[in-house]
This record gives C-alpha cells, sequence and structure tokens, in this order.
C-alpha cells in the first residue's frame, strides 16, 4: 500500500495575525497533484484539520473542496480529529461520506473499526481527552491509560481476516519529542505524555500534534504541520511523508511542500540590519527581528519595514545592558495551566507555594473546566482558543 501521512493543517489558522489560508491552499494543490503523480492509495490525516472548533465558512469550504479533489485524483482520504476539532462538526454526515472514499473517524464508537484499503488496515483514532473517556473505557485518567486500553482491545498487531498490515494514526504528544511554539499543549493538569512503546506491534504509527517532523521509533513518525506556524519552525524543512508499506517494513520519504513564503529570524543593530548584505534573503520573507542597539531606536518598526516589508514581530534585546525583569506576562507564557494558577495563588498570599493538596484541587477544577469547555464546543457556544 502507498499512502501519505499528514497532519495539523489547522485550515483556518493566522500566524501573527496573517491569515494561511491562501498558503494552505497552495499546499493542499500540491497535495493532490502528489495524489496523482504517485499513485498515492490513500491520505492519512492524523488531526488538527482546522485550527478552530467552529471554522469560518471558507475553511470549511476549502476542506470540501479539497477532499472531493483528493478522492477525483485516486485517493481514499482517512480523517481524525485532533484537539482543534470539534468532533461533532468533523464527524457530520460520516457515514455518508464513507461511502464516497473518504473516511472521518471522531467518536469512540468506531475506535476498533478499522478501515481497510489495499489489505491494511488502518485505525484512525481520534483526540481523547482523558477526562471525558477514561471512565467510559475503564482506564486510567491520563493520555497513556486512554491509549492503551483502546490499542489493547484491537485484534493483535491490528490484523484482521485480508490485511496483512497495520497503521495507528494517533493524535497525541509522545515522550521525548521536540515541540515548537505553536502547539496547543494538551498535558495541562499534569497529564503525561505517552511512552512509543505503547504503539509496539503495528505496521507504522501515523502521529500527529505536534509540528515538527521527526522519527519517533522504527515505525512510528510526526509528519509535522505543512505550513510553519511560528519562528520557533523558521528552519524546518515542511512536507508530507510518502510511505510505502508492505509486510517487510515502511520505506517513507518526505514529499516537500511549496512554501508560500518563507520565515527568517534576524538579530542585530538597526544599523545593521539595514546596511548588510548579508540579510537579503529575508526581504521577501515573514522576520522576527531582534534589535540589540544600546538604546531603543526610534521609528524602530517604519524603518526595519522599509527594508523587510513583510517583518512580522519586533523584539528588543540590548546588548551590554542590565535586562529588566520579564513581565508576568512573558515569565507564564510556556508554563501549563496549573503552573499558572498554582504562581498566582502564591502571588496573592506572598510568597507562600501551593501545597501538594491545593495542586491537586486546582488540577482538578482545571479538569472539569476542560470537560465543561469542550461540551460547549460542541454544542456550539464556543470556540477553540
Amino acid at each position: 500500500m502507498r499512502f501519505i501521512h499528514t497532519s495539523d493543517w489547522h485550515l483556518g489558522r493566522a500566524f501573527h495575525q496573517v491569515g494561511l489560508l491562501e498558503a494552505q491552499r497552495a499546499y493542499l494543490d500540491h497535495l493532490v497533484e502528489v495524489v496523482r503523480s504517485e499513485g498515492v492509495d490513500a491520505v492519512l490525516v492524523s488531526g488538527d484539520v482546522y485550527d478552530r472548533a467552529m471554522p469560518a465558512p471558507e475553511t470549511v469550504q476549502l476542506l470540501s473542496e479539497s477532499l472531493i479533489r483528493l478522492v477525483d485524483a485516486g485517493a481514499e482520504v482517512v480523517i481524525s480529529s485532533g484537539n482543534h476539532d470539534s468532533a461533532v462538526r468533523l464527524g457530520f454526515a460520516a457515514g455518508l461520506l464513507e461511502r464516497a472514499g473518504v473516511h472521518v473517524r471522531t467518536s469512540m464508537a468506531d475506535l476498533g473499526r478499522p478501515v481497510v484499503i489495499e489489505g491494511t488496515a488502518i485505525y484512525p483514532i481520534p483526540y481523547l481527552e482523558p477526562r471525558l473517556v477514561a471512565r467510559d473505557l475503564e482506564a486510567e485518567p491520563t493520555h497513556t491509560g486512554v491509549l492503551s486500553t483502546v490499542l489493547g482491545r484491537l485484534p493483535a498487531g491490528g490484523l484482521v481476516p485480508g490485511t496483512a498490515t497495520s497503521v495507528i494514526m494517533a493524535h497525541t504528544f509522545v515522550t521525548g519529542c521536540a515541540t515548537t511554539d505553536s502547539e496547543r499543549d494538551i498535558l495541562a493538569g499534569g497529564l503525561a505524555a505517552v511512552h512509543p512503546d505503547v504503539f509496539s506491534g503495528f505496521s507504522y504509527v501515523a502521529l500527529g500534534h505536534l509540528h515538527g517532523r521527526q522519527q519517533v521509533s522504527d515505525s512510528a513518525h510526526y509528519s509535522g504541520s505543512p505550513i510553519a506556524m511560528s519562528f520557533s519552525e523558521a528552519r524546518h524543512t515542511k512536507g508530507s511523508l510518502l510511505v510505502d508499506l508492505s509486510a517487510d517494513g515502511a520505506r517513507v520519504e518526505l514529499i516537500e511542500a511549496p512554501v508560500h513564503r518563507p520565515l527568517a529570524v534576524l538579530r542585530g543593530t538597526i544599523d545593521d540590519l539595514l546596511a548588510s548584505s548579508k540579510f537579503a534573503a529575508a526581504e521577501s520573507a515573514w522576520c522576527q527581528i531582534t534589535l540589540t542597539d544600546a538604546q531603543r531606536p526610534l521609528g524602530a518598526m517604519d524603518r526595519i519595514r522599509a527594508r523587510f516589508p513583510f517583518a512580522l514581530e519586533l523584539r528588543f534585546e540590548p546588548e551590554g545592558v542590565v535586562p529588566v525583569k520579564a513581565t508576568y506576562t512573558s515569565r507564564m507564557a510556556h508554563c501549563s495551566d496549573l503552573d499558572v494558577c498554582c504562581d498566582f495563588l502564591s502571588h496573592v498570599r506572598g510568597g507562600v507555594p501551593a501545597s501538594d493538596e491545593e495542586r491537586q484541587l486546582l488540577d482538578e477544577a482545571l479538569g472539569r473546566s476542560r470537560e465543561h469547555r469542550a461540551a460547549r464546543e460542541d454544542e456550539g457556544q464556543v470556540g477553540a482558543a
């Protein structure tokens, strides 16, 4: 079987308030051509199709058109929902779509039912919030506990009659993998990441959630997002994974995606940045620029954009100057929700840290809040952040 592994399209995403829909459209055009030129049997999308639980109409239209074109190009499409997707909305009309070769799996009801294509049993596992599903699954309320329980109920190696290979699609964070600044944390509340051994025994594991392409084990891969969504991804080579799967193993090849506009991370004094020829390639890129001048230049952004018209973020880090204490917002930017709550509690009572019992209470409160929000999103009351 020959298939494409892709994930984290995040259709409708904005990058520093710049919409990415045209870049996403270009990627999907490219994907259709790859399916046609490479004789691809299936396209596997491992979650986060949309960026929000309530996508805009033009975003839904783009997905609809792209699915039609992928099927017309000769591939079946298998989609599992991610933590950004609304399972109810993405799964609408799934039974009808399946008749046309588009297999959308978003509910627990289909966890043990594979999509069989060219002798391969494919199990699209939707993102499962442990606090919402652990009780029904009789599993530990962690990502590891939930996924271990789900995979443990599948046939040995995931094989069913008429199949020789198996594929697991999962949207999760695997221990030891590299993250970027553009992923939403799914580990809030102290939930553990998933160990790679959870996926042992299957022919290929098509992972989603992390936006950087990486190999987890001999058979498990993250395809990464096809488009960069943070400056931490400036050095990534984005694309899709073309996989030839047989009983002898998987041969995996990167198919690079078109770059709508490159990213550049620049650093230096404003005079150097505006004059040096070494920065010429960044003139057509989305730029994150850090100025190191001892004093903040007047009209810095206007001057920068005279040379770098697509500059999106301007930072100031004077060299040789004692740094000012970071703001609360910047200090807490990469902390979990639980850490933010505990830090606030410590702050309001004069530096006394949260006790273990208090952390547990806050953890439980956050979990209930996530459950309530997830229910409201599926009822159409709010969108994903």
